[in-house]
C-alpha cells in the first residue's frame, strides 16, 4: 500500500508540473514548448502555425497522463491490466482503465480529423477563430498571414500572465495564448473593459502583495467570442500604451497602475504610523505640485541626534514644512535604485532643499495646533 501511495503521489505531482509547469521547470526547459521545439518550428516566423502544432501536442500529452498512470500501475504490479480489461476486478478500476485508454484514442481521432478534413488544419479551433475575421475573398490563412507578419515586428508586446498563458498585442490584434487554443480580437472592433481587481499577499515583493486586474475583451464582430485577460496590474500600462482602443475602467475598480503608485500608497501608510509633528505656523501650498497645502515635515526620529554620524546617517532637517506627502513620496522614490524596488522602504533620501539625509521614520504628518 505504501508503494502504491508514493507512486500515486509522485505521478500526480509530476502531472501537475507538466500541465502547469512551475518556475523551476520553465527555467530548466522542461516544458512542452522546449521538449518539442524541433517539431513546433519557429514561433517568430509562423506564429499561428506554431500554436496550432503546440495546441495539438499539448492536448495529446495531457490526455496521455491518465493512461500513463494506469500503465505505471500495471508495470509496478499494482494492478493486472489483463484482468481489469476482461472485467475480473471491481467496476471502478474497469472504468478508470477503459477511460484512460479511450480518451487518447478519441483525441488522436480528433487530431487526425483536424489535419485531414478540409485543408491545412482548417477545422482546427484556432483556424475557426481566425475565420471569423476573414472576408468573403479571403480565408483564415490570409488572417493568419497578417498576424504572422505583425508578430515579427519588434514593437509587439508579449506579457506572460502565468506559465501557460500569454497575452500578445500587435498593431491590430489582441491575442490570448492558452494551452489548447488562441482567443483573438481585432482592435478596430473591440471594446476593452477593466471590471475587477484583486490583491494577494506575497511576502517577496516590496510591499508584500501583488495586484491583478481582469480585463474583458469584447469583439463586436459577428460570431466572435469575448474573453478575459488577467494580468499583473504593473503590466497594465504596457498594455494600455499598445492597444489603439481605450480601456474602460469601471468606477468601482481601483488598482495601482505603476510601481510608483504602489510605492506612494505604501509610503503614506507607513508615514501614518509615525508620530505627528505639531506646529502653529501657517502652512503654504506644496512647492512640488502647488495644488494642496503642505502636510509633512522631516523630523529626525529614527535615533538619538547625538549619536556618532557616518556619511549615511540621518540628520536633522531645519526646513519649514513645504511639501505634501504625495510629492515627498515621489521625491523619495526618484532617489532610489529603480532596479531594486524591494529596498526602497528601507533606504534613505535627502531633503529636496537642504540635502539633509532622512529615512521613512523621519517623515511626519503635520498636526496644526490651535495656539
Amino acid at each position: 500500500m505504501s508503494a502504491y501511495f508514493f507512486y500515486t503521489l509522485f505521478y500526480f505531482l509530476m502531472s501537475g508540473c507538466i500541465v502547469y509547469p512551475p518556475t523551476e521547470f520553465v527555467s530548466a526547459g522542461l516544458t512542452i514548448r522546449n521538449i518539442f521545439a524541433n517539431w513546433l518550428g519557429s514561433e517568430n516566423e509562423f506564429f499561428i502555425q506554431y500554436h496550432i502544432r503546440r495546441s495539438v501536442i499539448t492536448l495529446f500529452v495531457h490526455c496521455m497522463l491518465p493512461f500513463g498512470y494506469v500503465l505505471g500501475l500495471a508495470v509496478f504490479g499494482h494492478i493486472d491490466l489483463a484482468q481489469v480489461l476482461i472485467g475480473n476486478v471491481n467496476l471502478f478500476w474497469f472504468m478508470v482503465t477503459t477511460s484512460a485508454m479511450l480518451v487518447p484514442l478519441y483525441v488522436l481521432f480528433l487530431i487526425v480529423s483536424w489535419a485531414l478534413l478540409g485543408s491545412n488544419w482548417s477545422t482546427h479551433p484556432i483556424a475557426k477563430a481566425l475565420s471569423v475575421y476573414s472576408n468573403d475573398s479571403n480565408t483564415w490563412t490570409a488572417v493568419a498571414s497578417n498576424i504572422n507578419i505583425e508578430y515579427r515586428r519588434i514593437d509587439k508586446i508579449v506579457i506572460d500572465t502565468n506559465s501557460v498563458t500569454q497575452v500578445v498585442v500587435t498593431d491590430n490584434w489582441i491575442i490570448k495564448v492558452t494551452p489548447y487554443k488562441l482567443d483573438v480580437a481585432h482592435q478596430s472592433d473591440t471594446a476593452l473593459v477593466l471590471n475587477r481587481s484583486d490583491t494577494h499577499v506575497m511576502s517577496h515583493t516590496s510591499r508584500g502583495e501583488v495586484q491583478y486586474v481582469n480585463i474583458e475583451v469584447k469583439p463586436t464582430r459577428p460570431r466572435s467570442r469575448s474573453f478575459n485577460i488577467r494580468l499583473n496590474a504593473l503590466d497594465f500600462k504596457d498594455l494600455q500604451d499598445k492597444v489603439a482602443r481605450p480601456i474602460v475602467v469601471l468606477q468601482n475598480v481601483t488598482f495601482h497602475r505603476t510601481l510608483l503608485d504602489r510605492f506612494i500608497d505604501t509610503f503614506k501608510e507607513q508615514v501614518a504610523q509615525n508620530p505627528h509633528y505639531e506646529t502653529a505656523q501657517e502652512l503654504e501650498q506644496c512647492i512640488g505640485c502647488m495644488q494642496v497645502t503642505s502636510n509633512v515635515k522631516l523630523n529626525k526620529l529614527c535615533g538619538d541626534v547625538t549619536e556618532e554620524r557616518g556619511p549615511d546617517a540621518c540628520v536633522t532637517c531645519f526646513c519649514r514644512p513645504m511639501w505634501c506627502i504625495d510629492c515627498m513620496a515621489k521625491w523619495f522614490a526618484s532617489r532610489q535604485d529603480e532596479n531594486s524596488p524591494e529596498t526602497w522602504l528601507s533606504s534613505k533620501c535627502t531633503c529636496p532643499v537642504c540635502r539633509a539625509r532622512f529615512c521613512l521614520l523621519d517623515v511626519c504628518l503635520i498636526l496644526v495646533s490651535s495656539n
